[in-house]
């Protein structure tokens, strides 16, 4: 049996796959799925593929850094968001690393200006491989 890490509330991770090398997330263990910050979401088609084009802001604090983003569009789907109203939002999936393990998530994109954290891990994107300790946050290296 593999040892789970234990994590905190907040811990940074990091998103190779789109350049991402150092970003905060809020770990909720009541959000079945994971949440990214974006603006200017672009859908296009290239080779019959279909493609999803954002800008991310990595730093919550230095909201003028962007970085411009492109993943295949795996889905759109309906999301019951924190408030209880439903919209539709692009899902992707991309590498997430945590500590010294890295493993594909499926990722939602949406707005979350209003939020203090740009990124929500929810149980999903665990993949049974953490145990949260949320009176702890950090516990990572980073």
């Amino acid at each position: 049996m593999n040892q789970k890490m234990i994590i905190g509330n907040a811990e940074a991770i990091c998103l190779p796959e789109l350049g991402i090398t150092h970003l905060e997330a809020r770990i909720d263990t009541g959000a079945q799925t994971s949440s990214l910050h974006v603006d200017n979401i672009d859908c296009f088609e290239k080779d019959g593929q279909s493609y999803v084009a954002f800008d991310l802001h990595p730093d919550v604090y230095h909201l003028e850094q962007v970085v411009r983003c492109t993943a295949k569009l795996k889905a759109n789907r309906k999301v019951k968001s924190s408030n209880g109203t439903f919209e539709h939002r692009c899902v992707i999936t991309t590498m997430l690393r945590l500590g010294d393990q890295e493993w594909p998530i499926d990722i939602t994109l949406t707005n979350r200006e209003k939020m203090t954290y740009m990124m929500l891990l929810g149980r999903q994107g665990m993949a049974d491989k953490v145990l949260v300790d949320p009176s702890q946050s950090h516990l990572l290296a980073s």
